[in-house]
C-alpha cells in the first residue's frame, strides 16, 4: 500500500484514506480509537460494536411471512424480464 497522507483541517479533522477505510472495513458512522503503543506511535483500531448497539438495526426489513422458493424464483424472472425490455 505505500505510504498514504491526509491534510489536517482547522478543526484537527483528517480523512482516512480509502485505502485504510477498506482494510478496516469502515464505514460512514463507524468510530475509531487512536491507541499510542510503547514505540510513541499512534495506532488506528476500529471500535467494535456490542450487540445491543446494533440490535434491531435490521427490523425494518422484517416481512410477515417468509418467502417461498417459488415466490422468489418469479420475482427474478420478473425482474429479469423487466431488464431486458
Amino acid at each position: 500500500m505505500g505510504v498514504l497522507v491526509s491534510t489536517m483541517t482547522q478543526k484537527g479533522q483528517v480523512t482516512i484514506p480509502k485505502d485504510v477505510r477498506e482494510i478496516l472495513h469502515l464505514v460512514t458512522g463507524d468510530k475509531v480509537e487512536f491507541l499510542l503503543n510503547s514505540h510513541g506511535e499512534i495506532v488506528i483500531k476500529p471500535v467494535t460494536r456490542k450487540v445491543s448497539e446494533v440490535a434491531g438495526i435490521l427490523s425494518k426489513y422484517k416481512r410477515r411471512k417468509s418467502l417461498t422458493i417459488e415466490e422468489m424464483d418469479n420475482a427474478v424472472q420478473q425482474q429479469f424480464k423487466n431488464d431486458i425490455t
